[in-house]
């Protein structure tokens, strides 16, 4: 879970003619916010055999983080290696004055930096939250000039120009198809080769249900042959490809299939120089592990990523889910399926953090709490889990995320058997928290006068309570009705009685069908919605805000901002929108779009949004939450609202469940509200999200340093120029090759499949 902050107008002072408006959301401003991650203190706390394995750890999460250039635009591995090469030769302070030499003014200069470090933070030109392509705020050529008289092209003339020939015009190009991620005309993607479809998406879900195949840790690639006949490419990513090897779980799958009259071949070796590194992390790391359940976890997911087994993955988090309350906290893999367009494919992450007590305290006696709270939810108690599997909630200071962004909580892992019947961990990322959240006065929009002092005091505690929620009750609540292989049902037929039509249950989960395979589109912002709901609508449990310290006026505060924070989130999030595909780009955010509809639709006068106009005399917006009205109004449309997502859910629905959240998420110009036009006033007056500068650590003998860089765009160039002291050249090659051997897939940008598959 993650949330964006908002607010300055543009930077960009040649963005404000309303002709430039919709370009200001293709690029970076150069007066982005960067902030450092702090974890120093966390850091100097842990014991040599602690910080040895944190590096090890740290080490295989940055390797394997490069997987995500592959994943997010054919030119990105590209853009990556052209930059790295870049900066090794010069930091960003020597290229200055080339820079300057060459014509640029200091704003062109800094552009480019901020350029640079968005690649370097979203691991691609993509944003990772909005999927939205971000293109140099500078001339094309004024940027040609840098790169081909730089001290890198001197020294690798032919690699250096290579690279920008395949990448330069690209990086530049705001195509209709290439400004967002999707799949077919709809985006661009390397999930799926370009001319997949959402139809061929939907054939490949049912050939990988019917073989009992994840989706997680695949990529889909498409051929025609001359006849005009698909075939069908399943590549698993793993260390190992066609060589024979031991038996195992997934060689009995490495197979040609004929399925529903098209061929399909599962393959592996996705991403193979890349885990391998990973791999040789992940083995160095289990020496410093500090138990059992470590040392297992990591050999199951060393075995997952050589042999491209997501088997292996779930017993590895098995294990992980057992460690309790470890010291050094960290999860890896292909985990959270937001940006894949059709919702199952998993992006590689891996974090690494040390846990603060005192903010673990906290979370502890919420979670001792849970299983009266649980009982506060409003659903009959048949749509709850058999049994609550009490699990770890800590506050974690990270030291390393590496992926496309970092969030402010985690509930992992994301397989629904595990989670079912073995439970779960929390994490809320305290030190992210502390610097990705702050806002200043003046950046505050669309809230009253008399509301900005409020907000600024409680928006940091009141976000604490909400992620807490969120996390533990929100995605740790819920039953799924489920029909094992055998024929057995985990509820019992008879009795259970459906509370929103008085039946009994009519559908519900085969064997290998899962949420997300069910739900595929909407599934990740579904479930984020139904977690947001209920983080608002549990804060209104006083015992819930006596845990966290708050009781009397404080506790009626923490819960206005909270609301408040909520329903100016779901004004905010029409950024997020994209009218002319009428889809939205950010499940978090069309999550709190829908409980503002939700809101709204209360009526009373509980939430009203007033178009007005700024001191500027440029269009604004006001947003008003009656506090009087939270607990009359607000609360019970959030108890319907909520029911109805937790039936739907529970039931595998997918009909009514996509026509009642579809029906919510749908944004109309229609009155009173008329949200498009609203959203154009959202973008006139939006803030770029921070970037994140994190340290890097360095094994020196025997002893693990913490380099720290500073909170700006060269520190963060920096940070990743010194990431790969050993190797960079090395992976650059292996990054540009691994995309090149997959060149062909992604044809010129104009070229978007048409028909069905």
């Amino acid at each position: 879970m993650g949330e964006p902050e908002a607010g300055s107008e543009f930077a960009n002072g040649a963005a404000a003619a309303a002709g430039l408006m919709a370009d200001t959301q293709y690029i970076l401003p150069n007066d982005i916010g960067v902030s450092s991650l702090d974890c120093r203190e966390a850091f100097r706390l842990l014991s040599p055999s602690e910080r040895l394995y944190a590096h090890h750890l740290s080490r295989a999460a940055w390797y394997g983080g490069l997987a995500v250039l592959l994943q997010t635009s054919p030119e990105a591995p590209y853009i990556y290696a052209l930059l790295s090469r870049l900066f090794r030769a010069q930091d960003p302070d020597q290229l200055r004055q080339h820079a300057l030499a060459e014509g640029l003014t200091e704003e062109d200069y800094q552009a480019f930096l901020v350029y640079a470090a968005g690649v370097y933070s979203n691991m691609g030109n993509y944003k990772s939250f909005g999927d939205t392509k971000f293109v140099p705020n500078l001339p094309k050529e004024k940027l040609e000039r840098v790169i081909l008289g730089s001290e890198a092209a001197q020294q690798h003339p032919e690699e250096v120009r290579g690279l920008w020939q395949t990448c330069g015009e690209l990086m530049f190009c705001l195509e209709p198809r290439l400004r967002h991620l999707g799949l077919g005309k709809e985006g661009i993607t390397t999930y799926f080769s370009g001319n997949c479809t959402m139809e061929d998406a939907k054939l490949a879900q049912d050939f990988l249900d019917s073989q009992n195949l994840s989706a997680y840790n695949t990529r889909l690639f498409k051929e025609v042959d001359r006849e005009g006949k698909p075939h069908y490419e399943v590549r698993l990513a793993s260390v190992l490809g066609t060589e024979p090897s031991p038996d195992s779980e997934v060689t009995s799958k490495l197979k040609s299939y004929e399925f529903r009259g098209s061929p399909f071949q599962v393959t592996r070796g996705d991403y193979a120089p890349i885990l391998q590194k990973v791999v040789e992390q992940l083995d160095k790391a289990k020496v410093y592990a500090a138990n059992s359940h470590q040392k297992h976890m990591l050999a199951q997911y060393i075995d997952s990523f050589t042999q491209g087994s997501i088997e292996a993955h779930k017993r590895g988090s098995r294990f992980w889910i057992q460690d309790k309350g470890p010291i050094v906290e960290s999860y890896i893999g292909f985990i959270e399926s937001y940006r894949d367009p059709f919702g199952s494919r998993g992006e590689f992450e891996g974090f690494v953090a040390v846990v603060n007590k005192a903010m673990s305290a906290k979370f502890e006696r919420l979670v001792a709490s849970a299983e009266q709270l649980l009982k506060e939810l409003p659903w009959p108690p048949a749509f709850e889990k058999d049994k609550f599997l009490t699990p770890d909630f800590t506050s974690l200071d990270v030291l390393t995320f590496a992926g496309s962004g970092i969030p402010a909580g985690i509930n992992i892992p994301n397989y629904d058997d595990l989670r079912q019947t073995e439970g779960f961990k929390n994490v809320s990322l305290g030190n992210v928290l502390a610097v990705a959240y702050a806002t200043q006065r003046e950046k505050l929009t669309f809230l009253e006068e008399e509301d900005k002092d409020l907000y600024i005091l409680w928006k940091g505690p009141s976000f604490d309570v909400q992620v807490g929620l969120h996390e533990l009750l929100g995605h740790g609540s819920g039953k799924l009705f489920v029909q094992d292989e055998k024929g057995a049902f985990n509820f019992d037929q008879e009795t259970v009685i459906n509370p929103e039509t008085g039946e009994q249950i009519q559908s519900w989960y085969r064997s290998g069908e899962t949420w997300d395979s069910k739900f595929s589109t909407i599934a990740s912002s579904y479930e984020e919605c139904r977690a947001e709901s209920v983080g608002l609508y549990l804060c209104l449990h006083p015992q819930v805000l006596e845990i966290f310290g708050f009781e009397g006026a404080d506790a009626e505060d923490v819960i206005y901002v909270n609301w408040l924070n909520m329903v100016r989130a779901g004004l905010l999030a029409l950024e997020f929108y994209t009218p002319e595909a009428s889809s939205w780009r950010q499940a978090h955010m069309q999550a709190r779009f829908v409980i503002l509809r939700v809101l709204l639709e209360a009526g009373e006068g509980l939430v009203t949004i007033t178009p007005t106009t700024g001191s500027d005399g440029r269009p604004d917006a006001r947003v008003r939450l009656d506090r009087s009205k939270i607990q009359s109004v607000g609360k019970p449309a959030l108890e319907r609202f909520l029911r109805k997502l937790q039936v739907l859910k529970s039931t595998g629905d997918v009909a009514g469940g996509r026509a009642l959240y579809e029906g919510y998420a749908a944004v109309t110009d229609a009155p009173p509200e008329c949200f498009l036009t609203l959203r154009d006033t959202v973008l006139l007056r939006k803030e770029s999200r921070k970037l994140i500068v994190q340290p890097n650590t360095r094994l020196e003998g025997s002893d693990v340093q913490l380099l720290e860089y500073e909170a700006s765009a060269a520190g963060l160039i920096r940070s990743f120029s010194e990431r790969f002291p050993e190797d960079g050249p090395e992976l650059e090659d292996i990054l540009t090759q691994l995309a090149t051997a997959d060149a062909r897939f992604w044809k010129g940008p104009s070229e978007a499949p048409s028909g069905q598959a």
